[in-house]
Order: C-alpha cells, then structure tokens, then sequence
C-alpha cells in the first residue's frame, strides 16, 4: 500500500453501524421526534444545515442539556456574524462536564514528570468545588479571568471546570511557551489570577521555568493572586524557588465546598484561545458556553461516538485548542486520558503502547506525527494489542493518502481514521470523520452534521469536484462570542466576512468531491501559482516529504518583476546522515515534475537545521515568504510564537545576502 492512489477506498462502516453507534442512535430519535427520514449520513448533513432550528434543539434534547430557562428562540437571524443563539437561557459547560459523579475514572494522566495520576468523576467534581471557592477566596467571581501557565495535567483541567463553573473566564499556555509568547496572549484579557508550575520533564530533560514565571507576573500589572503547582520540585524546594508569595495548590483546594454552578447566559465567554500570532499580536478569540458545549457534544458524542465506558485521548499541550476538545470529553461521561511530555520518548512507540496499556477507544494525534510513524517503519498493530482502539483522529496538518495507508496497514484495518480540519476559530472541526462514513485515502471523509461547509470560487458561487476557498455559508454555534477588546466588532467581522459579506471565508483551500469527501490542500493565502498553475502547499509536502531523505520542507513563492513564473524556493530539513548532493535535487525534482507538475519544480533547494513552526506546529510559510521579500524580522513574524525561533536564522541570513 506504500504507493496508494489517492481515493482509494481503505474502510467501510459495517453492515450495522446504524444500529451500535451514538451516531445512528441520534438519527433514529430524530426520525421518530420528527417523521424525517435521515437514512444516511448526506441525509442527515442536509437537514442539519437547512433546519438549524431542528438540529441544534435535538443536539439539546439528545444529550439532555440543562437550559435553566426556556430559550426565546434557537438561533436570532441568519446573517453572520450577527447571530445570536439560544437567546435568553442560562446554562454552564461545567454543569454537563461533572454530571457524572461516580467511581469511574474521570481523568487518567501519564506524565514524564511524575507518577501516573487517577481521578475519578466523584473525586473531579469534589475537586472542582473545592478549586472554585478557593478561586473565591481570592476574590474572583463572574467574568473575571483566570490564566493557567500549566501542562496537561489534571490540576489544570480542575482549575478550567472551577472557572467555568462561577462563571469566571479561562485561558491557557503551555510551559513550553516562551515568556513573550505567554504575555503577548494573556496581557489582553488582564488576569486577575495566574496559576503556575516551577517547571516540567520533557523525555529526560529537566525545564526549570522559574524565570519565566516571574517575568509574566511582572508583565501583568492586574494580577491579583498566583497559585503554584509544585510539579517539578516538592513543594518547599518549588515554592522556594519559584513564587513565595503564592498560594499553594493544595490550600487553594484546602476547605471542602459544595459545587455551586453559576447560571451564566448562554453567550457567556467560557474561555479565551489565541490565533498564531505569528505577524502580530496574536487575536483573543472568545468562546462562550453554550455554543463550545453543543459543538463538543456533537462531535464528541456523535462523530467520534464516545460516551460512557470510552477512553479518548489526544495528544495536546495546554496552549493548543485540542486541549479544550479533549476535555470536552468529560461532557459526553468519557475517561480522558492526559499526556505530558515528548511523544516521541523514549521512542515513537510510545503513544502506542500507550494505547495499548489504558485500552483506549480513541487516540488523536497531529499528522506529522503518523508521518513520522511511518517514516520511521513502525507496525504497532504488529506489536500491541490494539483491539480496542475504535479510531485515530489526526489533524493540525492535512494527511496525505500514504499516511492513511499506514495506519491501515500497520495500526489496524478495522478503524475509523478521522482526518479533520477546522480550527482555533471555532474549537472544532467542521470536516472529519463519521461512523456512518467510508474512508478514502488521502480524504476527510465529509461535512460534520451543523457545518455547512462549501467551496468557493472566485465569483462567490458554490463549486464541486473543484478547489475552492473554504467558507461556511451558515452559522454555528461555536463561532466566536467575539474578539477581546474588540467591541466595535470590526477586527472580528475584517477576519472572517470581508471578502464574501455575510460568510465565513476560513482561508483554506477545499474540494469537496462528488461523494462528498473533502481533500484540503492548504492555506488559501500561500498557494504556490506557476504560471498559471495553481498549488495548494500541502500537495507539494506530501510529494516532497515522501522521499526518505528529507525529513521536513516549506516552500514559497516569490513574485518576480521580471519572470512572469516568479520564483519557487524549497527549504528541506534531510534525515540524518544525508546530503543534498546532485542525486538528491534531480530526485527532487523528478518527484515534483511526475507527482505534481514540471512548472512546480524549484528554482532554488536550501538545506536548513530545522524547518520554522508555530508553537502549535505549523509551518512558517507566510513569514518566510515576507521576509524573503524584503521584510524585517520584527515586521515579519512575532518570534514568541516560533517554537525555536533559531530555525528562523538561516532565512534572515538567505534574505541579508548570506547564504541560507
């Protein structure tokens, strides 16, 4: 399966998927409720996006959401972004989140740092009170903000519920960010409370953030209180060290409470994520309640079928949004299982074995790494027992049809792989996969249930079988409450509805092909065009990276005056070991011209240590493109949002004249 076509058919759902999963469970309540018939997953997509009305209140009903007041309506308008659902109710995500209030486990943490850590759903709800009046011991209350400097662990996940549940606002960075990274993100929203590690173990490596801390304690003039999290070092070494003044973990838990939920509207802001922030201050995007806790339901409960005796997990820091869907696990009474520390420690076998050892029924993981899985000739389903891993979730990156091979070749060929694409805008996905649908190499399997998703063309009409930009011609509800400190609107509406007015324009280039599948083909702003030919960035990674000898790449394109054709640059990381000698670039460039195009062929192969990524992992391909072009640095690109802004060395050396 090494050389697959691209759509090759590679999983079916069985014969009766209608009748085991969640998914098909919730249509046939729909068909009863309604008279509908939803006989398929097309069907059911079609009625979702044309009965908003319908869909979301049998999303409500379903999974027997408290609304604590009758709403007025289930969404007020169509035109976007003025919209407004379920207008005049009250509910809380950390009610449905803690729901469950018995032995199970709530929450499994493997971490490199310390010994594994249980919670079950009593424990997690026990937990949570108390964390939310030790919170109003401090002095926070509703629509305060609250900022967590933490790993994936469970304190953190605890902290997020108590914000949630007095209707303070959450935000999160991962340790692993920089001290610029973490205040030009968290200095917006003015925290009133911060809470902290000393430091963390990533693989054998000891981190000590003690430094770090301080200097955004110092950068954030509102802050009222700092609550430690001794995890690196006891706690009197920790506390020592790191922030005398602070409260301690365990005191701020100190005092039993009973959990009081606070009522908030339905829009009210739950929690605040960040865009890249690579050209900029990155944007703050809120998130409200009501909306986060529907999207998640759906997706969790129905897309991913997981529920009661699941055990999902995906492999995320706390600064990337699959941090806040994996959480949203909780709301549909599932085990989430944490993971802290380098996935690829001691090896890439590790999240397998992983997998293996907790029996989980999902594992999500960034593309890369099952490329890097791949690369690296692994066969875990040759190795552990993986009968209960129902699906793997990839996402981050679009999946190429040799990594879709891989995992049905050498993880298992009786799973659900759901490749997905959405975003920090949303929290969700709005293409990925469904029980009810086949797998395709190369393919998201379709449209989630509420995403009208579309492709554009130029002219602003719908198109199939085509590239096209990625819009949504309708609105859901996990769209941003708004921008903080936007509150005119106008930086929200400039980043989403400028070029198509009253829809969502995404930036990414989308097919969504006969049968419904979607292939996305990168960001619609760094399209590769050679005259006249038209390329979307990941097509070219999927060729270029499937040769052995190059580990990573980016290219871009660079407009020039005089050659119509422009300029095409290829910056490739090799594998250990390996040069690029004469043999390499004609492989290069035998590869492009057969799987891709002869006008897509580069002018130019540099070879750099390390190819520039976001801190949540994507490629630099816009700051690179800006400052090739004559850009400063500083203009360029936001070097806290760099994961090693080291790797940015060698393209401000190739741009000043002096050789990548």
């Amino acid at each position: 399966m090494a050389d697959i076509a691209p759509g090759t058919l590679l999983w079916e759902p069985p014969a009766d998927a209608r009748q085991r999963t969640r998914m098909g469970h919730f249509l046939d309540a729909v068909e009863r409720a309604t008279g509908r018939s939803l006989p398929d997953h097309d069907a059911a997509w079609r009625w979702s996006v044309e009965d908003l009305d319908g869909f979301w209140q049998a999303v409500v009903d379903h999974f027997e959401v408290d609304l604590h007041r009758p709403p007025q309506e289930v969404v007020s308008g169509r035109e976007m972004p003025h919209v407004r659902w379920f207008p005049g109710t009250t509910c809380n995500y950390a009610e449905q989140a803690l729901r469950r209030r018995d032995d199970a486990p709530a929450i499994i943490a493997r971490s490199q740092t310390r010994a594994e850590v249980v919670v079950t759903f009593a424990e997690l709800a026990d937990q949570v009170a108390r964390a939310a009046a030790g919170l109003r011991r401090l002095g926070v209350g509703r629509g305060d903000r609250v900022v967590g400097y933490l790993p994936n662990v469970p304190e953190t996940t605890v902290a997020f519920l108590a914000c949630a549940s007095i209707g303070a606002v959450w935000s999160s960075c991962a340790p692993e960010f920089g001290t610029r990274a973490v205040v030009d993100r968290v200095q917006q929203i003015e925290p009133k409370v911060l809470l902290v590690v000393d430091g963390y173990r990533y693989g054998t490596k000891e981190v000590d953030r003690s430094a770090e801390v301080a200097q955004v304690r110092a950068a954030l003039p509102s802050l009222e209180a700092t609550v430690l999290l001794p995890y690196l070092r006891d706690e009197a070494d920790a506390a020592g060290q790191v922030v005398p003044d602070a409260v301690r973990w365990d005191d701020l838990l100190g005092e039993p409470a009973g959990l009081a939920i606070d009522a908030v509207p339905f829009d009210h802001p739950l929690y605040v994520l960040y865009s890249s922030g690579t050209t900029g201050l990155p944007k703050a995007i809120v998130h409200g309640h009501g909306g986060i806790l529907l999207e998640h339901l759906k997706m969790l409960g129905l897309h991913h079928d997981l529920g009661p005796g699941d055990r999902f997990c995906w492999f995320t820091t706390t600064g990337w949004m699959m941090w806040n869907y994996l959480v949203s696990g909780l709301t549909v009474g599932a085990t989430v299982v944490l993971v802290d520390g380098d996935p690829g420690s001691p090896d890439l076998m590790a999240l397998w074995r992983l997998a293996e050892a907790l029996e989980l029924t999902m594992l999500g993981v960034g593309a890369p790494f099952l490329l890097s899985c791949r690369k690296a000739g692994l066969s875990p389903g040759a190795e552990l027992d993986l009968s209960r891993l129902r699906s793997v979730g990839s996402t981050g990156a679009p999946l190429p049809a040799e990594g879709f091979a891989w995992v049905y070749e050498h993880v298992s060929e009786d799973l659900l792989l759901s490749s997905a694409s959405g975003g920090t805008d949303l929290c969700t996905a709005f293409v990925a996969g469904s029980p009810l649908l086949p797998v395709h190499a190369g393919e998201i399997p379709g449209r989630c249930l509420g995403a009208k998703v579309e492709a554009f063309d130029p002219t602003g009409q719908p198109v199939i079988g085509q590239r096209g930009e990625l819009v949504l011609t309708a609105p859901m509800p996990s769209m941003p409450v708004g921008f903080w400190g936007d509150a005119d609107g106008s930086r929200y509406r400039a980043a989403y509805f400028e070029d198509f007015p009253g829809v969502w324009r995404h930036g990414d280039w989308i097919e969504i092909t006969e049968r419904g599948s979607c292939i996305i083909t990168g960001r619609s702003d760094a399209t590769l065009n050679r005259g006249g030919v038209r390329m979307g960035t990941a097509e070219f990674y999927t060729a270029v990276e499937g040769l052995d000898e190059v580990a990573d790449a980016l290219v871009v394109h660079l407009d020039d005056p005089d050659d119509d054709a422009g300029r095409l640059v290829l910056f490739v990381q090799l594998a250990p070991g390996v040069a690029l000698d004469e043999d390499l670039q004609r492989a290069i460039a035998r590869t492009i011209r057969a799987e891709l195009s002869p006008r897509h062929v580069p002018d130019e192969v540099h070879v750099v240590p390390a190819i520039p990524r976001t801190i949540s992992g994507k490629k630099l391909e816009l700051p690179v493109k800006r400052l090739l072009e004559g850009g400063e640095l500083e203009q360029v690109v936001n070097p806290g949002a760099v994961a090693d802004p080291r790797s940015l060395d060698p393209f401000v050396a190739l741009a000043e004249g002096r050789g990548a």
